[in-house]
């Protein structure tokens, strides 16, 4: 790893080995989705609490402080919609180039294994991660599973994680489920948590998390709960 890939990835991971990313991304496909129809006051109060910002470019042109501390992990997949025929059917959206005026710590994008799209999906990884080895710039692959939420177990799960590490990604963004640990020990680069099972508290999310972690994910990504978050904190 050269100079720059390493230093970006020490910007994400803390000393300690973990990392709280908070994305504020979904709107690429969701639109102003609940508590993120207006991501810049979402963000404010989060932001002292987070080791990155997991955004599109045009809301971190659009509502970003460019003199927040935080490294940022620039989305740079989309291209569906919810109203959509499937949200498999992703390309990529942003350049690297971007990516380099935007002064980001990595870049972001979704797979889609088992999917009609998987080739696509998958190819869209390798060409990101070429190009992210000319800059040094590090992705972090999230295994998407569309609209089909029954895919999240630890077969699936770790199948996913496992190709996207051995395509190149540096980190791997995916879901909880039971026997986590399974998922973990078969990818040989970092995991991060992108959410688990329907939680309508608190307490709910704080449980999952912790199970995870003490499976062997370095930290979260949680995109859904990322607004309710907020309660958490004083």
């Amino acid at each position: 790893m050269d100079w720059g890939m390493e230093n970006r990835m020490a910007r994400l991971i803390q000393p300690d080995g973990h990392c709280m990313f908070l994305p504020i991304d979904p709107g690429y496909f969701q639109g102003p989705t609940r508590m993120l129809e207006q991501p810049g006051e979402t963000i404010k109060p989060l932001l002292p609490y987070s080791d990155a910002l997991f955004v599109t470019r045009g809301v971190l042109r659009a509502v970003v402080d460019p003199a927040m501390n935080q490294p940022v992990i620039l989305r740079v997949s989309g291209g569906t919609s919810m109203v959509g025929e499937d949200l498999a059917n992703e390309g990529l959206t942003t350049s690297m180039e971007d990516a380099v005026r935007l002064n980001v710590a990595a870049v972001g994008i979704s797979v889609f294994i088992g999917s009609e799209y998987e080739k696509q999906s998958l190819l869209n990884l390798g060409k990101l991660v070429d190009e992210g080895e000319k800059y040094g710039i590090p992705v972090m692959a999230v295994t998407a599973v569309g609209k089909e939420l029954e895919k999240r177990d630890a077969r699936y799960l770790g199948l996913c994680s496992r190709i996207c590490a051995e395509l190149g990604a540096k980190v791997v963004k995916t879901y909880w489920c039971e026997e986590f640990e399974k998922v973990v020990g078969g990818c040989p680069v970092p995991v991060v948590m992108a959410g688990g099972p329907q939680a309508d508290t608190e307490r709910e999310v704080i449980e999952f998390v912790k199970d995870g972690m003490d499976r062997g994910s370095i930290g979260i990504n949680l995109g859904e709960t990322s607004g309710r978050a907020i309660s958490l904190f004083p």
